[in-house]
């Protein structure tokens, strides 16, 4: 949220280069923690500090860019854009993983294998650092300040909303306003249910489809490593697409019928009404196949809503874009972090009978070491089964996790129909 004021009072250039600066500073600086130099403490602590310096300094990016938009998009086109900077968004996050591996390479010395990782994130900081010169030198604030844009395109632009500085920003009527409260609860339901595809979605695939994603998954560039790759980021590339069709169909549907607030609200009710619908069909998903189609699909049907729901932080924003995304993203975030938290609870809470059975049969492993290695645990002929009963007992407890994935959804369906594009946060 104070990102997002930045942008609205001090200017999106400003701030969205000093956004990109931060986060390509400490991107490179992951790469420059030695905990063989450091210590393994003070290394954990120093990659602690750096990440979370990471995420304060790329927070307000995406509602930076609603503001510039706010500033250069009519109101039937801001799904569109919006649909656009997500789906890119998306994409790379599913494409990452493997350009990440492709720039990651091994050296053998003293019969020991070296993985050499560290300059994947000085590249990723110098492209950074190569984009903000670039925007710097070809971005304009307004549309007006751009020479190649006629007073016509600003007056389409301009739409009759507010434009300019929000200087005096009313602090009270935001955080009071129904509507945005509304958009914020729906963010923080859609966030609740699609972090599980950057959280557990990679762990979940191997430990409950063993026979498709086993240990050959970690054989980098085998047929299963790449069938793996692509399944786990699968939901991120399927959403990517529609991001986009999400975007381009409200503001169609807009242009069309001149209705913006069914133009937005529409294709959040349609979105996450069906994504709702796919998280409980993967209840009964007893294949990989099936499972990651269910999850894809559910992915797809969240982010046909994402071009709509930062367009409407726009429609309400207006001058005060900036803010009132920065407090939907908050607290959709919020609703990840959440998601986390309570999953883990949940799974934990449902098989604590069978884990206390596992903690004392490993514990008397153990004791029959006697100082032994503890890893030869594993290789003992008693331990065989143990992961197995585990897992199993954590099955009732991912039920009642995708049981509540698509009861936030259906929970975000209903605020939808409670939202409203049409009502500005300040009126003209």
């Amino acid at each position: 949220m104070p990102s997002g004021w930045l942008g609205d009072v001090y200017g999106t250039k400003r701030t969205l280069i000093r956004i990109v600066l931060a986060w390509s500073l400490f991107t490179v600086m992951t790469g420059l923690i030695y905990p063989a130099v450091m210590g393994a403490t003070l290394a954990f602590l120093a990659l602690l500090l750096v990440r979370f310096l990471f995420g304060v300094g790329e927070a307000g990016a995406y509602p930076n860019i609603a503001r510039a938009f706010h500033n250069w998009f009519p109101f039937q086109e801001r799904a569109t854009a919006k649909g656009a900077v997500w789906m890119a968004g998306r994409f790379m996050g599913g494409l990452s993983p493997f350009l990440v591996l492709m720039l990651v390479y091994e050296t053998y010395n003293s019969g020991q294998t070296v993985v050499h990782w560290r300059h994947v994130f000085w590249i990723f900081g110098v492209i950074g650092v190569l984009w903000c010169i670039l925007f710097g030198w070809w971005y304009r604030e307004r549309p007006e300040l751009n020479p190649n844009v006629n007073e016509a395109e600003v007056a389409l632009i301009r739409g009759g909303e507010q434009h300019g500085v929000a200087t005096a920003v009313p602090w009270r009527r935001i955080f009071t306003n129904a509507n945005l409260w509304v958009l914020c609860a729906m963010y923080f339901c859609a966030a609740y249910g699609w972090y599980f595809n950057i959280t557990y979605l990679p762990g979940y695939l191997r430990d409950y489809f063993p026979a498709d994603f086993g240990p050959e998954t970690r054989t980098k560039w085998s047929a299963q490593w790449c069938t793996f790759s692509l399944m786990a980021g699968a939901p991120l590339l399927l959403g990517s697409l529609a991001c986009l069709a999400g975007g381009v169909l409200s503001d169609l549907f807009i242009k069309r019928t001149g209705n913006r607030k069914w133009g937005r609200r529409l294709f959040g009710v349609i979105g996450h009404s069906v994504c709702a619908l796919c998280f409980f069909l993967a209840l009964f998903a007893h294949s990989a196949v099936l499972f990651i189609l269910a999850l894809a699909l559910a992915a797809f049907w969240n982010d046909m809503t994402m071009g709509a729901a930062w367009a409407s932080c726009i429609d309400i924003g207006r001058k005060f874009s900036g803010i009132v995304a920065g407090c939907m993203n908050t607290v959709g975030n919020l609703g990840g972090v959440a998601a986390g938290f309570l999953s883990g609870y949940i799974i934990d809470h449902t098989r604590a009978p069978a884990a206390q059975q596992t903690a004392t049969q490993v514990a008397s492993l153990v004791g029959a070491l006697g100082h032994g290695p503890l890893a030869a645990v594993s290789q003992l002929p008693e331990a065989a089964g143990i992961q197995e009963r585990l897992l199993d007992a954590s099955r009732p407890g991912w039920t009642i996790n995708f049981m509540v994935f698509g009861a936030v959804y259906v929970l975000a369906t209903f605020l939808w129909l409670r939202f409203d594009a049409t009502k500005p946060i300040e009126s003209d």
